[in-house]
């Protein structure tokens, strides 16, 4: 878990000049331990980013107490395959990656608020000139007399953004974990200072 914390250029030792996003990830703290014996499932719950005590309730703060923390920006479950290796208040840190090794990104896309089909879904405008009344409006959205209806899912202006998306197989460009820091190759998803899971693969990608 972590942080996206904006874009920047990385000079590789060969002189190559690589664009690269920011991520400040980690430490987390294990604040609870699911086995498939009690729980179900084997996963990890893991806090990240500091929060005031006071902005959380009086059941969480009574959940965080066993692992000695007060308040975390953000609690997410991830799956392992053995929870008996970790402990309550352990923490988690950029040494589970390497330079060089690939990874999933999970984000949230920035918000854009309300916007048209040109660029919410990448429509090709109408002839602004001859008195054309028809230059960014969607146009005909109807099915004539059969079916007389709107057909569900039709491409219409509306919400755009703040969806949750995964950009895979990123490669790791650098890593500074006394900063806590991690620099991935290209784009990901989100706004500065917006929420990203960085996730392991379980088989390796490599482009050819």
């Amino acid at each position: 878990m972590g942080r996206k914390l904006g874009m920047t250029g990385f000079f590789t030792p060969r002189g190559e000049l690589v664009p690269v996003t920011v991520v400040e990830a980690g430490p987390c703290i294990v604040t609870q331990i699911k086995t498939v014996a009690r729980d179900g499932y084997d996963a990890l719950q893991l806090g990240f980013g500091e929060r005031k005590a006071k902005r959380i309730n009086k059941p969480m703060r009574g959940h965080l107490k066993g692992s000695g923390a007060n308040a975390f920006a953000s609690v997410r479950e991830v799956p392992v395959d053995n929870p008996e290796e970790y402990a309550l208040g352990q923490q988690v840190t950029l040494d589970l990656f390497s330079i060089g090794e690939r990874v999933d990104i999970v984000g949230t896309t920035k918000g854009r608020g309300f916007a048209g089909v040109i660029k919410r879904h990448g429509f090709h405008r109408g002839p602004a000139g001859h008195g054309s009344k028809n230059v960014r409006p969607p146009g005909s959205i109807g099915c004539s007399a059969s079916p007389s209806k709107v057909i569900k899912g039709k491409k219409m202006p509306g919400h755009y953004g703040t969806d949750k998306q995964t950009v895979r197989n990123i490669e790791i460009v650098d890593i500074r974990p006394e900063e806590n820091l991690i620099f991935l190759k290209g784009a990901v998803p989100g706004s500065a200072s917006s929420p990203v899971m960085v996730k392991k693969l379980k088989f390796a990608v490599q482009n050819s």
